[in-house]
């Protein structure tokens, strides 16, 4: 698949859901437009009711893995970017912790979700979060301003998962970490769902394998790479995902087989650190 139709096709689905307020991600199944859904979810990927309802309405679209913020050491005064920020809701938690002289940073390639952001940061009156449009491949951030990089099930969806680690080692002070929760795999996924350009926008094909990410990761300059957590997904997750159900009924994938594939499906929290200087 060329990289331009990827990301084309992912800025529409992602306008869309920025517009219309349902998403469809390998987190499974917090589509279909149910609030409660999402809800249902978010706290089954490791967020607390206090943080759900510590957001604007329609700041959490159900689109994460995780929680990056769980395993995150947050100080006040930190600035803190979220690479792929969607409509805010990892930002606006992140806002809480660094506190009115710190700042926090979304970058999303979206036009739509930047603009559903800003309209959350009025919601909610935050003076310490901004939202920028740009690519998370080519940040637009300045070298070595940044604390504290979190991103959650976004960093999946780029064709080039190495230029993202290394723009990420760039506008990290040193000393800064990365948190991330993101989708990896355990074994190859069937050509059939590999080669989808909609199972790619769904959060499916776009995934690699970890031991592949993690050196990415470390090949981006990173030291201390770990994995702080995992979790499989449930078959009823993948198989209740809108966009995994279309490629299932399409390709006509036997139930066996959607157990292999949700076998092979996990979410991960990953830490690393851009060296201090003179180490």
């Amino acid at each position: 698949m060329d990289s331009k139709d990827i990301k084309d096709m992912v800025k529409d689905r992602y306008g869309k859901i920025a517009k219309h307020g349902t998403s469809c991600c390998g987190s499974g199944g917090s589509c279909c437009g149910s609030p409660d859904l999402v809800q249902i979810v978010s706290k089954e990927i490791g967020y607390s009711g206090e943080e759900l309802k510590a957001v604007p309405d329609g700041a959490n679209l159900g689109l994460g893995c995780g929680n990056p913020l769980a395993l995150s050491s947050i100080r006040q005064g930190d600035t803190v970017l979220d690479l792929g920020s969607g409509a805010g809701f990892d930002c606006f938690l992140a806002a809480a912790q660094v506190g009115n002289n710190g700042r926090v940073i979304g970058v999303d390639m979206t036009s739509e979700m930047i603009e559903k952001a800003r309209e959350n940061v009025k919601k909610g009156n935050y003076g310490n979060v901004e939202f920028r449009l740009g690519e998370i491949e080519k940040l637009p951030v300045a070298d070595g301003s940044i604390d504290l990089i979190i991103s959650n099930c976004v960093i999946n969806l780029s064709p080039d998962k190495g230029k993202v680690f290394q723009e990420a080692f760039r506008v990290l002070k040193p000393g800064g970490k990365l948190m991330i929760s993101d989708i990896v795999l355990l074994r190859e996924l069937p050509d059939s769902i590999r080669d989808s350009i909609e199972a790619y926008v769904g959060c499916v094909s776009g995934a690699i394998r970890k031991d592949e990410y993690l050196r990415k990761i470390e090949g981006a300059g990173f030291q201390d790479v770990k994995v702080m957590g995992e979790s499989s997904f449930s078959v009823e997750f993948i198989v209740n995902d809108p966009t995994v159900k279309a490629i299932i009924e399409k390709t006509g994938l036997p139930p066996e087989k959607v157990t292999e594939i949700a076998g092979s499906v996990v979410s991960i929290k990953v830490y690393g650190v851009k060296p201090a200087e003179g180490s």
